[in-house]
């Protein structure tokens, strides 16, 4: 009786951990449901709500990853590839259907909307298919194809159609430079204070897609979101120059 105890406990400790496993793999695995869902509010022309959905999935990929490692999936669920169902979620939610919202929303001239929709699609092909994506140190090389965050900005500041494809198409051109951008979760030498300034620029960035703001508060988030975005651009700059001197992060 009591091996039979014993073994119904080993079992049972066994069970947590991988029901735990699949309970991230789904939530990864949500992803793609967002992604539905903002590409069903672009077709409804609800350009904030694609936004709000492409939010809520960005915030799932920065919470999952951790979760993933903490809960240690890949022993628990062997036959599951996490990082592939990662990689056909992330590439729906930052690149298709910011895609479909950067050409729906008239955001770039009509003659040009095309071949920007496309340049999006095909540079993001070479990021996600690149095995050399990431540094030792978790520093993504060249644009990290994060679209979802051109078209939050495009939106947002609306800059103009001229603007606009050639945003796209410095973007796009960056995929493929020798520059680095930093991973604001994995990157481990500027914590804890990275951690705090990614909350900072994500929480303002975040309300800014609430559209009752008076006009002072609407300025002073977009500053606060705009300022941080460039804080982490100019972090993945000093890499770049760092590594081009010879040196490590």
């Amino acid at each position: 009786m009591k091996r039979e105890h014993e073994h119904a406990l080993a079992r049972t400790q066994e069970t947590i951990p991988v029901f735990v496993a699949w309970a991230i793999h789904a939530l990864t695995a949500s992803g793609a449901v967002l992604a539905f869902l903002g590409l069903l509010a672009v077709e409804q022309e609800r350009w904030r709500l694609t936004l709000l959905w492409l939010s809520a999935a960005l915030i799932v990929d920065g919470v999952d990853g951790p979760l993933a490692r903490w809960a240690g999936v890949t022993r628990w669920t062997p036959g599951i590839d996490g990082a592939t169902l990662d990689l056909v979620v992330d590439y729906l939610t930052y690149v298709f259907v910011p895609a479909a919202l950067i050409y729906r929303a008239g955001l770039l001239p009509a003659p040009y909307a095309p071949i920007a929709a496309a340049a999006i699609l095909l540079s993001s092909l070479y990021t996600f298919a690149r095995t050399d994506m990431k540094t030792p140190v978790h520093f993504f090389r060249g644009f990290p194809a994060l679209w979802n965050l051109v078209a939050f900005y495009l939106f947002m500041l609306q800059p103009g159609q001229a603007a606009g494809v050639i945003v796209v198409a410095v973007f796009a051109a960056l995929t493929f430079a020798p520059i680095h951008f930093v991973h604001p979760v994995r990157v481990r030498r500027y914590q804890p204070w990275l951690g705090a300034l990614t909350a900072l620029w994500g929480l303002a960035s975040l309300a800014l897609l609430w559209p009752s703001w008076s006009a002072p508060w609407a300025r002073v988030l977009l500053y606060l979101s705009l300022t941080g975005a460039g804080a982490l651009l100019a972090i993945g700059f000093l890499r770049t120059a760092r590594g081009a001197a010879g040196k490590t992060a």
